[in-house]
């Protein structure tokens, strides 16, 4: 089980899972991970310290390093990037969901109705999110591109989040992406 994190922790861990076979198996580079940390470091002014994985597609492989990065590596916050299609071995969002104790799919469906305003297939898309103890996981697409197009919908709502589920102190660049919080949160923070 997940044990609370200290309020006063100085650096956030963020994990980043590629799911891919072809990745995992040195076919070509992991670009979603760098593109996911490119982000990240764009966007936070928040200390911050990234861990990689990438994996093979499947279930059990998804969920198994999701529990590892809550449980074990302590994340604060897991991005998984690729695996959310209709495919056979796209089961990205299965595995989530088994690693989830709450599922937050309002994150799947603003990246969907985002995306869809790029390109009519991504409505193929099944991107979820979830919560494990207090570790907030998001599923993202696998193609760096449409990982920023989903990552600049969702991410205002995402330092909020984590303030919720008990991992405050996640602050961004205001230039670049106003974090939403009520304000009576916002001054709890601060």
């Amino acid at each position: 089980m997940p044990t609370a994190t200290s309020l006063f922790r100085d650096e956030l861990k963020i994990g980043v899972l590629n799911v891919s076979d072809r990745a995992s198996a040195g076919i070509y580079e992991d670009v979603n991970g760098p593109a996911i940390e490119q982000y990240l470091s764009e966007m936070l002014t928040s200390s911050w310290s990234s861990v990689r994985r990438v994996v093979p597609d499947g279930m059990e492989s998804v969920r198994d390093n999701l529990i590892d990065l809550a449980d074990n590596e302590g994340c604060a916050l897991v991005f998984t990037a690729g695996g959310t299609g209709p495919a056979a071995r796209d089961q990205t969002p299965e595995g989530t969901t088994a690693a989830c104790f709450i599922l937050l799919p309002g994150f799947g469906e603003l990246m969907r109705a985002i995306s869809l305003r790029e390109v009519p297939t991504a409505i193929l898309s099944r991107q979820t999110a979830g919560i494990r103890g207090t570790t907030l996981i998001v599923n993202l697409p696998g193609r760096p591109s449409s990982i920023r197009v989903c990552l600049d919908a969702v991410f205002p709502a995402i330092p909020y989040c984590l303030d919720l589920i008990g991992q405050p102190g996640m602050e961004t660049d205001l230039r670049k992406c106003r974090a939403y919080r009520p304000k009576q949160a916002a001054e709890l923070v601060r």
